[in-house]
């Protein structure tokens, strides 16, 4: 994989998620904002794309075994793993999270007043987070099952009544935007989850828990939006060209 200033930021690390590493470096989105070109992304940081290309291609040069393919996986397995990991791991840490922040807030809010918008942010991500995984596990995530298991059998498949797979994973990308632009302007207010000399350890913990967190969120969006959704998307318009299937 040669990689170039004209190439696909979500594409590259859809390829290679080892090159995830130098996007986050450089602060550049490659899950929400996954379908710029590195040289856009460079323009708008202005940083040189060269420096960046010719890191991304020692990346890539460099051979690592451990390196989960997701793209080769069938979409019904990637869905599993998302469920079972990310959806699982939101699920959880978000009840473990909001009482830490509760209990710093109530501590620190008043000399760090920013601690109160966080508190907000996280509460406002917990509820759209929790609302939107759903509507991923009961109406789109079934349905790209369904094409699956229809292209496996030869079959026929069924219009959603959500009219399109695209129409729906649209949707759901632009929920996926707005959680990415909610969890920067929470780093940007936790000074990149860099907690103030006199921070407590509850004050500590929850800025490390709050990083772990965007960490996994960037996977878990990178899977649906460069992965995931791009697959159903062409599947689904296999079907419709060609709708009985021999």
């Amino acid at each position: 994989m040669k990689i170039t200033e004209k190439s696909i930021i979500g594409e590259l690390v859809a390829e290679n998620y080892q090159t995830a590493k130098t996007f986050k470096k450089y602060k550049v989105d490659f899950c929400c904002q996954g379908s710029r070109t590195i040289e856009d992304a460079c323009a708008k940081k202005k940083i040189d794309p060269a420096i960046m290309v010719e890191e991304l291609n020692e990346v890539v040069a460099e051979k690592r075994s451990e390196v989960i393919d997701f793209k080769s996986w069938p979409m019904d397995l990637l869905i599993d793993y998302i469920e079972k990991k990310h959806h699982r791991y939101v699920e959880e840490q978000i009840a473990i999270i909001m009482p830490y922040l509760q209990k710093v807030v109530k501590v620190h809010g008043q000399h760090n007043p920013e601690l109160i918008e966080i508190h907000e942010l996280f509460a406002e991500a917990a509820t759209e987070l929790t609302s939107h995984m759903k509507k991923e596990e009961l109406i789109l995530f079934p349905y790209i099952k369904k094409l699956e298991a229809a292209k496996r059998a030869r079959a026929t498949v069924e219009p959603p009544q959500f009219i399109t797979v695209e129409n729906s994973i649209r949707m759901m990308m632009h929920e996926h935007d707005t959680e990415g632009e909610r969890f920067r302007k929470i780093s940007e207010l936790s000074d990149t989850y860099t907690p103030p000399m006199h921070a407590c350890n509850t004050y500590r913990v929850s800025f490390a828990l709050l990083k772990e967190f965007e960490e996994d969120l960037h996977m878990h969006i990178h899977l649906e939006n460069n992965i995931l959704f791009p697959k159903a998307a062409q599947l689904e318009k296999q079907f419709q060209h060609q709708p009985t299937v021999q």
